[in-house]
């Protein structure tokens, strides 16, 4: 059994913080803490075990810090904000102390993706002989262990990786993001990047799309972006030719956000208005739907996955897996929307790998070095199934 420190009272916090109430024998002690105690209250209240709540500047690490030695936790679960990731990191090696998020650091005042910043990490973590699991939602984090899964199982190498995230659901707003709107939105308006022959190639955003017809949704228009794991999978899949990760938008979604950017809202960099600096997406972030909101009236599935192909005893294979997840299920289970449930479940997945003692190590660790049958054996029993289709090329 073990004792953790939740960062985060969001919808993917308020699944976490469900998700492991349920397993007494895993988590022992559960602390939730968010910048606002409020919302931790009130997560608390849908639960039914205690467990304890706090107010936390997760920017400051010295209050964090604090935390940290007050509750003396063995795992910190950061679902916090991206850019909060180094200073959760600072204060878990301060208090000696193991970590887990579910998306890599992001900086305020660049839309950059990268691990780099965790990953220099590795030798303060492994010299304080700590674990520091990076991604550990859905993608990244599930995206990854399939691709492990099927390296382990069914390839002898793999050569090209399709990660394919599709929504199917409908909220009923004109506008709204499904996650963090800054963050969100910071995300999908970066230029497209993907991994091929040996180097990274760029794309101007939204201009690389094409059709899939997704299992259980149907035929979507999906569009190349960057996300962080191809990051990481390309450092840890050998033989690797070509990855690329692909996200479905509806042309309603497209055309507000073309109108926002022309607009200017969704800069990054402060402007001055009526006498202070703002910065134009965070005002907009206050103007959009909470994400939180959405779940109540979500309707429809998401469809995640993998195309994989590669080579099998010298022959050629295609595999693809994904995961099909319910708005309305979802919503009736933990009243989160899909998209918070398919992050949150797996961060209680990695979580309980670490505290039981099936994934373990010294240094900071991407899902995808580790063990992925413990994980793949665990993910249907918490709510993600997952579906394996194989052709012989």
């Amino acid at each position: 059994m073990g004792k953790v420190l939740i960062i985060g009272a969001g919808g993917v916090g308020s699944v976490v913080a469900q998700k492991c109430a349920r397993l007494p024998d895993v988590f022992s002690e559960i602390t939730l803490a968010s910048r606002t105690k409020e919302k931790c209250e009130k997560i608390a209240a849908l639960l039914d075990r205690p467990i304890k709540t706090s107010q936390v500047d997760a920017d400051n690490r010295e209050q964090t810090v604090a935390l940290i030695r007050s509750l003396s936790p063995d795992l910190v679960i950061n679902v916090a904000l991206p850019y909060q990731d180094l200073s959760i990191m600072d204060a878990c090696l301060e208090t000696g102390v193991n970590y887990l998020d579910t998306a890599n650091f992001e900086s305020p005042q660049e839309a950059f993706f990268s691990y780099k910043w965790q990953w220099a990490y590795e030798e303060k973590f492994r010299r304080a002989g700590l674990m520091a699991l990076l991604g550990s939602g859905f993608d990244p984090g599930v995206t990854n262990v399939f691709c492990a899964y099927a390296l382990k199982h069914y390839f002898d190498e793999i050569n090209y990786v399709d990660i394919m995230d599709c929504n199917g659901g409908s909220h009923g707003h004109a506008f709204a993001t499904n996650f963090n709107p800054e963050i969100n939105i910071r995300e999908i308006t970066a230029k497209g990047r993907f991994w091929e022959d040996g180097q990274w190639k760029h794309t101007e955003p939204f201009s690389v799309h094409e059709p899939f017809d997704f299992p259980q949704i149907g035929v979507r228009e999906k569009y190349l972006i960057y996300h962080e794991e191809l990051e990481s999978l390309v450092k840890h899949l050998p033989g690797l030719r070509r990855i690329r990760f692909w996200m479905t938008f509806s042309q309603d979604y497209l055309t507000h956000l073309r109108v926002l950017h022309n607009v200017g809202l969704t800069r990054i960099d402060p402007v001055e208005f009526q006498g202070q600096k703002i910065v134009p997406l965070q005002f907009l972030k206050m103007l959009l739907p909470d994400p939180a909101s959405l779940a109540a009236c979500y309707t429809g599935k998401t469809n995640i996955g993998c195309m994989i192909s590669g080579l099998k005893d010298g022959r050629l294979r295609k595999y693809y897996i994904y995961n099909v997840c319910d708005h309305e299920e979802a919503f009736r289970e933990v009243r989160a929307q899909a998209i918070s449930y398919t992050a949150g479940v797996p961060a209680v997945v990695g979580a309980k790998m670490m505290l039981t003692g099936k994934w373990s190590g010294k240094g900071v660790f991407n899902l995808e070095q580790l063990d992925p049958d413990p994980f793949m054996e665990d993910l249907p029993a918490h709510g993600l199934p997952w579906v394996e289709v194989f052709q012989e090329m």
